[in-house]
């Protein structure tokens, strides 16, 4: 039977046809968008292909919901009973044709043809005429009308905004239409490229100077004392200082997690799921790279980017151990200072927990389709269990910081409601003090952080402070 994911050798170096291939691997499930990216954009050499390839793909993850609607209006039966490759080539070739200026609708039309055609002995039959059809329709038929708000909000929000109907639903119930449409919003931006400044190595003000010098247009961020912002989406490997390690790619919200936890140096500290570094670097950064910073996950691989981001920080506190989070006793572990009943203790421990990812949609938006709302409950339990895992390897007096890049209540409150039920003696402390005045707004009245709704243009996230009192 022929593969209708594999495309002929022949366009395997065109850029649309990169982006069906990557496109198919993300709808799969095979590996993660951005390990397909970067081993296919590597190998195509123009750099104009390469931008064009990241915006198509990016776009139309991002706008699926859009483009979807927008050719169910023209198809005579459902989109969904297509092929996914004759889904996925209508969805490119709608996306040029309706948010792609600069491409004529002339060369959008036939290139995606084109590549109809050469798919052909993968599809078993010859799909061009209908993609030709449909594409050529959706430039000469009227636009029709968006849902209208006051009557069907949840649908307008999504196709509006390109945001899973369950989504757009959950928030309306959950936080009334003029917030929901605010995190739509959010959620469907393109977002900005942010840096974390390497403070081991000098400081904003310096890197500032030498973006400056080097005709980068960056701006410092509004809320993380730590962040800069590019003025516009290029490739961070190729600006000066990146190979030197002078900074990290980390979004504005995530940067203010870390001093929650107020690492001290020469102290032991758990990372759980800590792959790929974000936060154990910044941690490490925050303690000068002196003591211990032990980055437990479960997936070797993603741990090898860690060691990968390490070594080009210069950061050398920083133990990788792969690991089950919820099997503590089971950690290949023997540079723990001190131990209590067969477990490892440490100074501190950051959780940055497994989730639906909703608040870092924007970034990831090839998790729309890989989302649902059992997604709460499973998370939910793996959530608990880590944190009454890793509860015992917290010394006496010391903090913990539960986190996720998820603001859904399932994913935050009521994991960190249930696990002060089941151990009384630990105390929720307010983030505030750890927190720049600029990230005060973003404080609950629980004393928790949550980035959801936020004006700032940062991503969603939520971290929570607990001290062990027992």
């Amino acid at each position: 039977m022929p593969d209708p994911h594999k495309l002929p050798s022949s366009t395997n170096h065109s850029p649309r046809s990169v982006v069906l291939s990557i496109l198919l691997a993300s709808q799969r499930g095979d590996r993660a968008l951005d390990e397909v990216l970067d081993q296919r954009v590597k190998s195509v050499s123009d750099p104009r292909d390469r931008a064009l390839i990241m915006e198509l793909v990016y776009g139309v993850l991002r706008r699926q919901e859009t483009l979807d609607w927008r050719l169910s209006a023209i198809l005579t039966k459902p989109l969904h009973r297509l092929p996914a490759l004759v889904q996925m080539l209508l969805r490119i070739g709608a996306y040029q044709l309706l948010f792609l200026d600069r491409i004529p609708a002339s060369a959008a039309v036939h290139e995606t043809v084109e590549l109809a055609k050469a798919s052909t002995q993968q599809l078993g039959r010859d799909w061009s005429g209908l993609v030709n059809a449909v594409l050529r329709n959706l430039i000469r038929l009227p636009v029709p009308s968006l849902p209208d708000p006051a009557i069907h909000p949840a649908e307008y929000l999504s196709i509006n905004y390109g945001i899973p109907l369950w989504v757009s639903q959950r928030w309306l119930a959950r936080l009334g239409y003029a917030q929901a449409e605010s995190a739509c919003q959010a959620a469907g931006t393109i977002p900005s490229i942010i840096l974390r400044v390497n403070r081991t190595r000098l400081t904003r003000e310096s890197l500032l100077e030498q973006f400056a010098k080097a005709g980068v247009v960056v701006h410092p961020t509004s809320i993380s004392p730590a962040g800069v912002k590019l003025d516009k989406g290029q490739d961070v490997s190729s600006l000066p200082g990146f190979e030197t390690g002078d900074y990290y790619v980390e979004d504005e919200a995530a940067q203010l997690i870390p001093p929650i936890l107020d690492p001290q140096s020469g102290e032991s500290i758990l990372d759980v799921c800590a792959a790929p570094g974000g936060k154990a670097t910044h941690l490490a950064e925050l303690m000068g790279d002196q003591g211990t910073i032990v980055a437990l996950d479960l997936n070797a691989s993603r741990l090898e980017l860690l060691r990968d981001n390490c070594r080009r920080l210069g950061l050398r506190c920083i133990v990788p151990i792969v690991g089950d989070a919820r099997r503590p006793a089971d950690w290949p572990l023997e540079m723990a200072r001190s131990r209590h009943a067969g477990l490892p203790v440490f100074d501190r421990i950051l959780v940055d927990a497994p989730c639906s990812g909703l608040g870092v949609m924007r970034r990831h938006p090839e998790s729309k389709g890989q989302r649902q709302e059992s997604t709460f409950v499973r998370h939910q339990i793996l959530q608990g269990q880590i944190l009454e895992a890793v509860a015992p390897c917290l010394r006496p007096g010391g903090v913990l910081v539960y986190s996720t890049c998820s603001t859904e209540t399932e994913e935050t409150e009521e994991v960190i409601n249930r696990f002060c039920e089941i151990y009384p003696g630990w105390m929720r402390e307010s983030v505030a003090p750890w927190l720049p005045p600029a990230a005060f707004p973003f404080v609950t009245e629980l004393g928790a952080l949550s980035t959801m709704c936020n004006r700032a243009g940062m991503d969603g996230f939520y971290a929570v402070r607990l001290r062990n009192m027992s």
